[in-house]
C-alpha cells in the first residue's frame, strides 16, 4: 500500500512571511476555520446555558449538554481517519462541516432542552470530525517544514477562541437571543461545507482501503466513552467507578478489536504501546490530558473557596494556560525538525513541573503562582505540541499518517472524558461536595493533584520514549 508523498525538506528556519505567502496559505485558513467552529462552539454554549434553561427548561440535563458533545467528538474524530483514507478530504470533511451546521440549526429551533440535546450530538459529530480532519490535512498536504507553523497557527485560533467565545456568547444573550447564537455558527458551518466542497480535492490522501465500515466497534467506543462520561455527570464514589470500570472494559474491547483489524482500522497499530514512537506519543496525549484537567474541572471552584478570590479572576486563571500555548507555540515554531526532540522533551517537562506546582500553589497560594504554573502547563503543551505531530509521523509509516493525525485530537478529548471522571471520584470520595471553610477545601485540593501525579509521570515516561533516538531502520526516513 502507498500512502501520501512526504516533502522530506523539513530542516531549516521557516519565517511566517514563507508560510502565509506560500500556496498552502488557503488550506492553512481553511484548517483554522474548522478548529475556530469546534473550539469556540463550546464556550458560547456554556455562556448561554443560563438563558437557554430560563427559556426551554431542562436544568437537570444541561451536563448532557456537554457530555453528548464530547462523547459525539470522541467517536467521529475515530473514524475520521479511516473515512478520509476511503474518500480524501473533501468530501467526509464538507460532511462534517454540514452536519455541525444541521446541529447548530437544530437547536436555534429547538423547543426543549431535549432537542437542543440532539443538536449538540450532532454538532459535536461534525465538530471532532472537522478537528480531527484538520490535523490528517496538516499531516498530509502540507510539507513537513510547515507542520509546525500550521499547528502553532491552528493553536492561536483556538487560543483566540477561549477569549472570543464567552464574548460571543454573552453578547447573543445581552443583545438578542441565544438562538441567534447557534444560528451565527450554523451560518459560518454551511458556508466553510460549500467553501470545502468547491475546492479540489486532495486525492493524494486518499488509500486503497475497501470493505465495510466498522460501526461495530465505533458503536462500542461510543459506549465505552458514554459509560465514562455518565460516572462524570453525577459522581457517586460506587456508581461513578462502577460506570467508569465498565466504560474502561469497554474501551479495552475496542483496543483489542480494532488492532485485530488490518485495512479497516481506526487507530494506528499498537496505540499506546512504549515500544513505538506512535504508541509512546498517543499514551503521552492520553496521561497528561488526564493529569491536566483538573485544572479545568476543579481549578476555579478551589481557588475560589481557598483563596477568596471572585469567579472572574479564577476564571482568568485557568485563561493563563491557553494565553501560554498560544504565545509557547507561536514563538518556537519555526524551528527546524533537528530541534523536535529537544521541543519536546522540554515543553512535556515544564507541563510535570506545572502540576507539580499546582499540588502547592493551589492549598497553599499566593494566587499568582497558581497563575504562573497556569501558564506555565499551556506552555509546556505549546513547546511540544507542534513538534510531537511532525516527530510522530515522520517515524512511522506513509499508510499510517492519517490514522496517527486523526488519533491526536481524538485520544486528547477520550484523555479529557477520563479525566474529568477519575479527578470527580477522587474529589467526591474526599469530601468535595461538602467543603467547608478554606482550610478543608485546601486538603482536598491536595488530594485532587496528588491524584494526577501517577499519570503525569507516566506521561514523562512516554515522552523520553518518544524522543529517545530511534534505530536506523526506523529513522532513514527523516532524510
Amino acid at each position: 500500500m502507498t500512502g501520501p508523498a512526504r516533502n522530506t525538506d523539513s530542516d531549516g528556519f521557516v519565517s511566517w512571511r514563507e508560510f502565509l505567502t506560500s500556496a498552502f496559505a488557503p488550506s492553512l485558513a481553511l484548517v483554522c476555520l474548522a478548529v475556530w467552529l469546534h473550539a469556540a462552539d463550546s464556550l458560547i454554549v456554556a455562556t448561554m446555558l443560563p438563558s437557554i434553561v430560563s427559556d426551554v427548561g431542562g436544568a437537570a440535563l444541561v451536563g448532557w449538554s456537554v457530555s453528548l458533545y464530547e462523547i459525539a467528538s470522541v467517536v467521529a474524530g475515530a473514524a475520521s481517519a479511516l473515512l478520509t483514507m476511503r474518500h480524501g478530504l473533501r468530501a467526509p470533511m464538507s460532511f462534517a462541516a454540514a452536519l455541525f451546521g444541521l446541529g447548530c440549526l437544530l437547536s436555534a429551533v429547538s423547543p426543549s432542552m431535549a432537542v437542543i440535546l440532539v443538536g449538540r450530538a450532532l454538532q459535536g459529530l461534525g465538530g471532532g470530525g472537522l478537528v480531527a480532519m484538520a490535523f490528517v490535512a496538516v499531516g498530509v498536504i502540507f510539507p513537513r517544514r510547515y507542520t509546525a507553523r500550521a499547528l502553532a497557527a491552528v493553536s492561536t485560533f483556538w487560543g483566540i477562541s477561549a477569549f472570543l467565545g464567552p464574548l460571543i456568547g454573552g453578547f447573543f444573550v445581552e443583545y438578542a437571543t441565544w438562538r441567534w447564537g447557534f444560528g451565527f455558527f450554523a451560518f459560518q458551518a454551511f458556508g466553510l461545507s460549500l467553501w470545502i466542497a468547491l475546492r479540489p480535492d486532495q486525492a493524494s490522501v486518499q488509500t486503497a482501503v475497501t470493505g465495510k465500515f466498522p460501526l461495530r466497534r465505533l458503536a462500542l467506543l461510543c459506549l465505552a466513552v458514554l459509560l465514562v462520561s455518565s460516572g462524570g455527570i453525577e459522581v457517586k464514589p460506587l456508581q461513578t467507578s462502577l460506570l467508569v470500570g465498565a466504560g474502561i472494559l469497554c474501551l479495552a474491547v475496542f483496543l483489542r478489536l480494532d488492532g485485530r483489524a488490518e485495512m479497516d482500522r481506526l487507530l494506528p497499530k499498537l496505540p499506546f504501546s512504549l515500544r513505538t514512537p506512535t504508541g509512546a506519543s498517543l499514551l503521552m496525549i492520553l496521561s497528561l490530558s488526564i493529569a491536566t484537567i483538573a485544572l479545568t474541572a476543579f481549578g476555579p471552584l478551589l481557588t475560589t473557596a481557598i483563596h477568596g478570590v471572585s469567579a472572574l479572576t479564577a476564571g482568568y486563571i485557568v485563561a493563563c494556560s491557553s494565553i501560554g500555548w498560544t504565545i509557547a507555540a507561536v514563538l518556537v515554531s519555526g524551528s527546524p525538525e533537528r530541534l523536535d526532540r529537544q521541543m519536546i522533551a522540554a515543553g512535556i517537562t515544564m507541563v510535570v513541573i506545572s502540576i507539580v506546582g499546582f499540588l502547592y500553589a493551589v492549598p497553599n497560594g499566593p494566587v499568582w503562582l497558581i497563575a504562573v504554573f497556569a501558564a506555565m502547563d499551556g506552555a509546556g503543551f505549546g513547546l511540544a505540541w507542534t513538534f510531537i505531530l511532525r516527530r510522530t509521523t515522520s517515524l512511522a509509516d506513509s499508510d499510517e499518517i492519517q490514522r496517527i493525525s486523526g488519533a491526536i485530537p481524538t485520544v486528547q478529548r477520550l484523555g479529557y472524558a477520563l479525566g474529568a471522571a477519575y479527578v470527580g471520584i477522587v474529589a467526591n470520595a474526599v469530601g468535595f461536595a461538602s467543603i467547608e471553610g478554606s482550610a478543608e477545601a485546601a486538603e482536598i485540593a491536595t488530594w485532587i493533584y496528588s491524584a494526577c501525579l501517577p499519570f503525569a509521570l507516566l506521561g514523562l515516561v512516554a515522552m523520553f520514549a518518544l524522543v529517545r533516538k530511534q534505530p536506523a531502520s526506523q529513522s532513514t526516513i527523516l532524510g
